[in-house]
């Protein structure tokens, strides 16, 4: 006799290949997007996160990689002329990361590209809002 499964490891497990699911079609959006700007995927993303000037630790901590990896990728950026490094205003140790006025106009039109036919164009903004309230709430529970 077999007996049915707990519906609770279901549901978790579930609702965990939905989220990789969904991870994997925002990485291939954003794989395709940044090829058309002759970017790689990392490239892309390291532009996307650059908000402002930032440390390779904060990018690092942004595109959820190690640093050695940042260091790659923005070495790579600023061979393009996209990105400089300069002296952090108040650690001499760090180097702050800043966008040249190229990688500013190319952050704006790969920005521009992402939410084309995104993954989560499909949602209404109330839909995302409260999709990413209860993602924050996932990834911050101890």
């Amino acid at each position: 006799m077999t007996t049915s499964p707990d519906p609770q490891p279901i549901a978790e497990r579930q609702l965990c290949g939905l989220v990789n699911g969904l991870a994997q079609r925002i990485t291939d959006h954003v794989r395709v997007r940044a090829a058309t700007l002759g970017l790689t995927a990392a490239q892309a993303t390291a532009l996307r996160e650059m908000t402002g000037p930032m440390t390779m630790r904060e990018l690092a901590e942004r595109m959820t990689c190690e640093p050695s990896n940042t260091t790659f990728v923005v070495d790579k950026l600023e061979k393009q002329g996209l990105v400089e490094r300069h002296p952090h205003p108040t650690d001499r140790r760090a180097k702050h990361l800043v966008l040249t006025a190229e990688g500013a106009e190319l952050r704006t039109r790969l920005l521009e590209l992402l939410v084309v036919d995104s993954p989560l164009s499909g949602l209404t903004d109330q839909e995302k809002r409260v999709l990413h309230q209860l993602l924050e709430q996932a990834v911050t529970l101890p």
